[in-house]
């Protein structure tokens, strides 16, 4: 049987080591861009095997919550914590292409260029089209022109706003009843 104080010890242990890695290791500007380039060949390797022609990218942000006075870390009012606010950029099939640690009081979107840009070019390169896909943090138009003078296709999430909900309005209203089990789904189109 495993005594609770050794299990408090690895605990211990594990957390040190992750705090070495993160205020040693990660703080050197040439640690984690070349722990990038080490994921980006990884992947590069795997990705020879895909004989497919086309590449969907994804991008995201994320909250990584912190516990003390970590630098970088700041409040963030949409996730209400003192995070880190780091953005993603995955293939559709989950890989992480790259990433980027920011400081919790970012936009969500902020340095999306720095992760995306060399990602797309570097698959065009391969010859591969390319399309992207995003939520409404990423609605902006210098992404939608960078996206467009590359020929990426996109799906980026609209914002909620009046004019769309006034357009939808018949849409968002609920069927009489007991809710199904099932998720309704509404179409629409419009210019």
């Amino acid at each position: 049987m495993i005594s609770s104080q050794r299990i408090w010890d690895r605990g211990a242990a594990l957390t040190s080591t992750l705090h070495w890695f993160e205020t040693e290791l990660l703080t050197k500007e040439e640690n984690p861009i070349g722990l990038m380039a080490l994921n980006r060949e990884t992947l590069g390797q795997v990705e020879c095997f895909d004989s497919s022609d086309r590449v969907v990218l994804d991008m995201d942000s994320s909250e990584s919550p912190v516990h003390g006075e970590q630098e970088g870390s700041a409040y963030n009012g949409h996730f209400e914590s003192v995070c880190y606010h780091p953005l993603f950029l995955f293939n559709s099939h989950g890989d992480c292409l790259a990433a980027k640690l920011r400081p919790g009081n970012v936009h969500s979107a902020e340095d999306w260029d720095e992760l995306l840009l060399p990602e797309i070019e570097r698959q065009q390169a391969e010859g591969k089209e390319v399309a992207f896909r995003a939520d409404a943090a990423f609605a902006k138009p210098e992404i939608y022109e960078a996206l467009e003078g590359r020929g990426v296709k996109y799906a980026i999430r609209i914002p909620a706003n009046d004019n769309l909900e006034r357009d939808i309005a018949e849409l968002l209203t609920r069927p009489v009843g007991r809710p199904s089990q099932k998720p309704v789904v509404r179409y629409k189109g419009f210019l």
